[in-house]
């Protein structure tokens, strides 16, 4: 697996909120400016078998998503640094991702919650199926789901770029539309 860094004097530094950086921009601006882009919501899962005596999966919810290549498949995940999913996918390479739908929005609020102690809570009530490759939790009734394998990491500023080639798919649920960010808050398309 490749590791890329930054490097020069900026790297690393992040200015407070409302505190320009050197370009000019402050964090405040870039923030409301990046919130009017409406993204996806996924929620990424990986199997911790060092947690605990039987293992511990872990998620977190994504909206920093994409898709990078078909040939290979390839997809992106944006992690901030030193994050549990940051942590974790550092050590395994195994991951998996479930494209939620608007009706999993309590799922994306429930994985979104910072602080949190255990992921094994978050789980209890939420069905799903372990995947077959990965051993990560698959989201029922997700619109899609992937199950994927790193293949290369790139730390830019506060977070890594996952790169993940795709090792299967599944198509769980055709029914309803996909769940959306948009300006601070989960919505829908209609």
């Amino acid at each position: 697996m490749l590791h890329t860094t930054p490097s020069g004097p900026a790297a690393g530094h992040v200015p407070a909120p409302g505190v320009p950086h050197a370009e000019g921009v402050s964090n405040d601006d870039f923030r409301a400016a990046m919130s009017r882009l409406a993204a996806g919501v996924v929620l990424v899962t990986a199997f911790d078998e060092d947690a605990g005596p039987h293992g511990e999966d872990a998620g977190m919810t994504a909206t920093a998503f994409v898709s990078v290549s078909l040939d290979p498949p390839l997809v992106m995940v944006s992690l901030r640094n030193g994050s549990r999913m940051d942590d974790l996918l550092d050590e395994q390479p195994l991951w998996a991702v479930s494209v939620l739908s608007e009706s999993q929005r309590h799922i994306a609020g429930r994985f979104a919650m910072k602080g949190r102690l255990s992921d094994r809570l978050l789980f209890e009530d939420i069905p799903y199926r372990r995947g077959e490759i990965s051993g990560s939790p698959l989201v029922g009734g997700a619109l899609a789901t992937l199950e994927c394998r790193t293949e290369q990491r790139v730390v830019a500023g506060d977070h890594t770029l996952v790169i993940g080639r795709v090792l299967s798919v599944g198509l769980p649920s055709a029914e309803g539309g996909p769940l959306m960010y948009f300006r601070g808050r989960y919505r829908h398309l209609s």
